[in-house]
């Protein structure tokens, strides 16, 4: 994800407490719904949890553009 941003997300990830917690988060999703798809667990959940996981990428998005304008 956004491997463009590398460098600032590695800075980001170090300086931010709030920006490492919504990485993680959307690491952990994207490792959730991979093992609710491999189980065939309901669709409705996994849509929920592509959702929230879309949701967190936006916002890690969002950080990145504002870090990068403020440097």
């Amino acid at each position: 994800m956004f491997h463009e941003y590398r460098d600032v997300i590695t800075e980001l990830k170090q300086k931010d407490a709030h920006f490492h917690k919504v990485f993680e988060k959307h690491n952990d999703l994207d490792h959730e719904i991979a093992r609710l798809e491999e189980s065939h667990a309901d669709q409705f959940e996994i849509e929920a949890k592509k959702k929230e996981k879309l949701k967190l990428k936006d916002e890690i998005y969002s950080m990145i553009v504002k870090h990068k304008a403020g440097n």
